[in-house]
């Protein structure tokens, strides 16, 4: 069972890597291997939404931290052993040039050498007292003692082996047992994703997540912060069935979008089942993890950002009806059209929202007034990020507080700006 979620929220989360900046997924890739890279980044796109199989992953990892096992295959080793069997699915493809005598004997010794370190690693004591992994230690140590493989731990690893030889082992690792290989290539990525993950944990001092049962509607985190910032500033944050809804406001840099992105970020993780940037963190399964932040003008179909708003609440509002347990947040909601509409459809939609108990909402906004009416609905939490003035200069600290923010600041700052002067006189030159 996955999570469900779209390319919205993996852009706003920020999640993969683009022309101009790492992803996300990209701080949680230390792996050795470029198989163990691809598994990750599949993990990363279907988080899961099964409280047995999140728990049972973050056990995995959460005990590979604190054994501090060491990946043990040689990067030389790896690559030759990736390449080759690159070549074991296209083995009859006449298109694609054959390996030379000298990289098939270097490719099969590499493969001979990778197999001798992986049952010497499994057999570990450590490796095999981590309950989550017994099964497929058991099946790995199964399959590395199967009659076909016994004469390959009969060699020892050299680096040049005979021309018979060598064929031999191609013949067996390529053709009569490549099923076999690729049994033990995935579990050594599996291996490499959660050695990596756990070194991340570890070396940032990530915690590890409880997932609780769906339904129970618990999001609770203590010192969350963005994992991508050198300096983040942790901040704690409770929902429940009694607070579903939190309404944010704040003035502008004052750091909504940040903290949006942390808290989701978190949320998002824990649902693969990886480490999150936080101190604590206890959360509900959720059915899926939906984020409004940046949303675009989709000029594709003719839209305006405020039709691209609606559309967006539309889709999440259809999502809701259809009975699923969603995370949502929407960052400034309808920031796209008037003030009197925005202040209008921002009431009337965070209302029915609210209405929606087994669902959690974040919904930002500059209209503060939008407020006092919502103060009617009791599962709704205000909290606010502050700016204080000082020597006309705003100072942001980037610190939750509980309440509704009367911060208007936005002309102090387009007066310290000098954008009056240059507007009345020009801008002089230097």
């Amino acid at each position: 069972m996955l999570l469900q979620t779209d390319e919205q929220t993996t852009a706003d989360l920020r999640l993969f890597s683009d022309q101009q900046q790492n992803g996300i997924c990209d701080l949680y890739n230390k792996t050795f291997s470029r198989g163990g890279e691809l598994l990750l980044e599949r993990m990363f796109r279907a988080p899961l939404c099964d409280r047995e199989a999140i728990n049972d992953r973050v056990a995995i990892i959460s005990t590979f931290s604190k054994v501090n096992i060491r990946f043990p295959f040689d990067s030389w080793v790896l690559d030759k052993t990736e390449k080759y069997f690159s070549y074991a699915n296209d083995v009859h493809d006449a298109k694609k040039p054959e390996l030379s005598e000298k990289e098939t004997s270097e490719s099969v010794s590499a493969v001979i050498e990778l197999l001798h370190v992986l049952r010497a690693f499994i057999n570990n004591n450590h490796i095999s007292s981590i309950t989550g992994m017994a099964k497929q230690n058991a099946e790995i140590a199964e399959l590395l003692n199967h009659d076909s493989l016994a004469p390959v731990f009969r060699e020892q690893p050299k680096p040049k082996l005979s021309y018979a030889a060598a064929t031999a082992y191609d013949d067996l690792f390529r053709l009569r047992e490549k099923d076999k290989l690729a049994r033990v290539l995935q579990f050594i990525y599996l291996l490499d994703v959660y050695i990596s993950v756990a070194d991340v944990a570890r070396q940032n001092g990530f915690t590890f997540p409880v997932a609780l049962p769906k339904g129970s509607g618990i999001i609770a985190l203590e010192g969350v912060y963005h994992p991508g910032l050198k300096h983040p500033v942790p901040n704690n944050i409770t929902m429940d069935s009694n607070k579903s809804l939190i309404f944010l406001t704040g003035a502008n840099m004052a750091g909504k979008s940040t903290f949006l992105r942390s808290l989701s970020i978190a949320l998002y993780t824990a649902h693969i089942g990886f480490p999150v940037a936080a101190k604590r963190m206890d959360f509900s399964v959720m059915d899926g993890i939906y984020t409004t932040i940046n949303l675009p003008d989709n000029l594709g179909i003719g839209a305006s950002h405020f039709y691209a708003e609606v559309l967006r609440v539309k889709k999440i509002a259809a999502e809701l009806g259809a009975g699923k347990s969603l995370f949502v947040v929407f960052d400034e909601l309808f920031r796209g059209t008037n003030v009197k509409d925005a202040h209008e459809g921002t009431v009337v939609v965070t209302k029915g929202f609210a209405k929606m108990k087994t669902s959690r909402f974040i919904i930002s906004s500059h209209i503060v007034e939008a407020a006092d009416q919502l103060k009617q609905q009791t599962n709704t939490r205000f909290y606010y990020l502050p700016t204080t003035m000082k020597d006309s200069l705003p100072v942001y600290n980037y610190t939750l507080k509980e309440g509704v923010t009367d911060d208007r600041h936005g002309m102090i700052i387009i007066k310290n700006e000098g954008i009056l002067e240059i507007l009345k006189n020009g801008k002089k030159n230097g």
